[in-house]
């Protein structure tokens, strides 16, 4: 299928052929009619990719900002390479659509294949022929409503957010600043619920168009006769709200707001100006200044529009989804009219050139739709019961057969089921260099992500269709690098496939699921795995443990995990799905304290703040040692994101975030220079899986191992659940 898309580093935009996406569980595939063009938002998005890197930094100090902070915790070189990957990757375009039901997930019961749905947001209703849409972002679009008028509908919410965040009564003034497509949008809403709108624009043409569509009167800003339209018609109080649906850098439009507000009235911003608020012109009127996000309640919540779970509507009237639904219903019955506002209708396949028209100017519009070609034929988890003994499942007695060897001069072909930041910044750059390798399929559900990593990084084929992959004789290793949630599943369908796989942490996120994946083990006698537990290859770190020799008695281990806090809406965050933040990522820190102190724990005890944002796990192993995994994301950002202290035998070995290592003893060591990046060992471990898999030889790490580290990191929710200590036993 084709999807319009934008590179940012270069500005470059392009039509581009993309896999088909999969139609999810809680969503539909949807083949576009029509999808809308918003002048506002997406030729600022444009503009920004043309500008130079300096400029792109002074429109976004946002994230400069963010930048800087990786830089503090990750390095210069790291975040140069996550930033520029970013940055060099094909973005989306489109975030407002009409189009015909294709194909219904799993667990969707409200509409059917060959429906016509209204479709939003800026990860779902592309510029693309065919989009996967979830429950909550979409909606049946009523009787009789034109597919062109229907693909307004997010653009529509977006105006009615705003209208609703104003609280306007009948009677009542209102002023409308900016008459692009928002602000027509408002005024036009405003002029049904029977309020009085004045609108201002510097540009006659979009004044006109205003008056046509309801407003009473509409001039240029800083037009005397603005001024006096308002005092005639509030006898001079001003007027109850001011709708800001301005862009750009003047603080005129919050200037003139405080001018034609009346006392105590309400100054409601939906578009993206500046907002250097007049002191004094605020306080002494007591403006209540108010924020429209974007479509209404639900917008940036991942449960909401991932997920499906709606807000029940005694609580929540007015929904992402139910602003959507009222919007076309008001076009539908006429209340609004959208027609006068498309200026343009071009063929998809001309997406590039209209672009390019919008932004050079020589294309004027309100709004422009894209028109797509049409085929003939159709238009909260219940808490575990605690347990004082979990356990470990016995692996597979399987065979004792090496891998197959490759032959003389053949490359290993790997195929990548995944392909987000994690494995394009730390997985793919070190494979892509490596000789021997030949990078054969990338396997995501979202159509660009595949295209993006096949250009950057060579892949021979972009698809979403994992059966393909794992029904290719010729791919020897398959690469599970997705969400947590499907790291399991994957893994169990690759080694039935009979591939060698590498899954990155965590394995499993349950009991039953480490089961299942031990299950296909027995099932197909392939334990070729390997889980992405990589500090153990950090090559500090093995220097270090090299210096300090073999222990003759029990140690002590202390390892502070740094984590931070995550930004609102990361889908780390969801538990119900993903698991915990220390089930997903507290594998590797248990991996690391037990390759250090060379066994596997027998018991857990784990103790937490309130909810249990910071974590201390006890482990404890055969020989008496212990290690104590602080996990916090309360600490300073600036402070090292990982510490290590091993004491034994009169030693002890410490780990500065992977920046500098010491041992101290009767000879002490320290290493010899600081690394120019933080070396986690990705690389060698990539090197130890790549080796096993062309020579045929072990996995890097034995498969008991990555079952005990999966087993303790998993008892930690059971042991803070019980109070107590849970003791991890090996089944036979």
């Amino acid at each position: 299928m084709k999807q319009v898309v934008q590179n940012y580093k270069s500005g470059e935009l392009a039509v581009l052929d993309v896999p088909v996406p999969g139609c999810k569980p809680g969503g539909v595939l949807v083949r576009s009619a029509y999808s809308l063009i918003s002048t506002g938002t997406e030729l600022m998005k444009v503009s920004e990719a043309g500008m130079s890197m300096l400029g792109k930094a002074r429109s976004r100090p946002d994230q400069v900002a963010k930048v800087m902070q990786s830089v503090a915790t990750n390095g210069v070189p790291a975040t140069y390479r996550k930033v520029m990957g970013k940055l060099d990757s094909y973005t989306p375009l489109g975030y407002s659509l009409c189009g015909v039901v294709e194909q219904v997930g799993a667990g969707v019961d409200d509409v059917k294949a060959g429906d016509l749905v209204a479709c939003a947001g800026n990860e779902h209703a592309l510029h693309a022929e065919l989009n996967w849409v979830p429950k909550n972002l979409y909606t049946p679009v009523p009787d009789g409503l034109a597919p062109r008028h229907a693909a307004f509908g997010t653009v529509g919410s977006i105006a009615m957010q705003g209208v609703r965040q104003g609280e306007p009564q009948l009677g009542e003034a209102a002023l409308v600043i900016g008459l692009g497509l928002i602000g027509q949008l408002v005024v036009q809403l405003l002029a049904a619920a029977g309020v009085r709108v004045v609108g201002a624009d510097p540009d006659p043409v979009r004044c006109e168009l205003a008056a046509r569509l309801g407003a009473v009167a509409c001039d240029d800003p800083a037009s005397a006769a603005l001024e006096a339209a308002v005092a005639e018609l509030t006898d001079g109080h001003g007027v109850d709200q001011v709708y800001l649906a301005a862009g750009g850098g003047s603080n005129q439009p919050v200037e003139l707001a405080a001018r034609l507000c009346r006392d105590r009235g309400r100054v409601v911003d939906i578009g993206k100006c500046r907002l250097d608020l007049p002191w004094n012109a605020y306080y002494e009127k007591e403006l209540d200044v108010r924020f429209s996000r974007s479509y209404g309640p639900g917008r940036y919540d991942p449960e909401y529009e991932l997920e499906g779970r709606d807000y029940p509507i005694g609580y929540v009237r007015w929904t992402e989804r139910r602003n959507l639904a009222c919007f076309l219903d008001l076009v539908a019955r006429g209340s609004v009219d959208v027609e006068p506002l498309v200026s343009h209708v071009a063929d998809f396949d001309d997406a590039v050139e209209t672009y390019r028209r919008l932004k050079d100017g020589d294309l004027k519009a309100v709004a422009v739709l894209f028109r797509y070609p049409q085929r003939t034929q159709d238009t909260g988890e219940a808490a575990e019961a605690a347990d004082p003994v979990l356990a470990v499942p016995a692996v597979p007695a399987v065979p004792a057969k090496p891998g197959p060897a490759r032959a003389a001069g053949t490359r290993v072909k790997l195929a990548f089921v995944g392909a987000g930041n994690y494995a394009t910044s730390m997985l793919l750059p070190h494979l892509a260099r490596r000789e021997g390798v030949e990078l054969s399929t990338v396997v995501t559900t979202t159509a660009l992500s595949a295209a993006n990593a096949r250009r950057k990084f060579g892949f021979a084929e972009a698809a979403t269709d994992l059966d393909a992959v794992l029904g290719d004789k010729s791919i020897d290793a398959v690469f599970v690098v997705t969400r947590h949630s499907s790291h399991a599943e994957l893994t169990r369908r690759a080694l039935l496939a009979g591939k060698s796989v590498f899954v990155e942490k965590p394995l499993a996120l349950t009991e039953d699921e480490l089961a299942g994946v031990l299950a296909a083990v027995e099932e197909s006698g392939n334990d070729r795995l390997q889980v992405g537990f990589n500090r153990r290859f950090a090559p500090l770190l093995t220097e270090a443990k090299k210096h300090l020799g073999v222990r003759t008695g029990p140690a002590s281990l202390r390892y502070l995990v740094n984590a931070g806090r995550l930004q609102q809406g990361s889908w780390y965050l969801r538990q119900g799905t993903e698991g915990s933040r220390f089930e997903g990522e507290g594998g590797h820190f248990v991996d690391t304290a037990s390759w250090l102190l060379d066994a596997d724990p027998v018991s857990v005890y784990a103790v937490a703040t309130p909810g249990n944002d910071d974590l201390q796990a006890v482990l404890r192993y055969p020989d008496g040692s212990t290690a104590t995994i602080s996990y916090v994301t309360t600490g300073a950002p600036g402070f090292p994101k990982e510490t290590l202290d091993l004491v034994a035998d009169g030693k002890v070995l410490r780990l500065d975030d992977f920046v500098r290592a010491s041992v101290y003893g009767p000879k002490r060591w320290v290493s010899s220079r600081l690394p120019k990046a933080r070396d986690k060992g990705q690389n060698a471990e990539l090197a130890a899986f790549v080796k096993a898999v062309r020579t045929g030889g072990p996995m890097p790490v034995p498969l008991e191992s990555l079952v005990a580290t999966t087993a303790a990191t998993l008892a930690v929710r059971r042991a803070l659940a019980a109070g107590a200590p849970v003791t991890l036993e090996r089944t036979r």
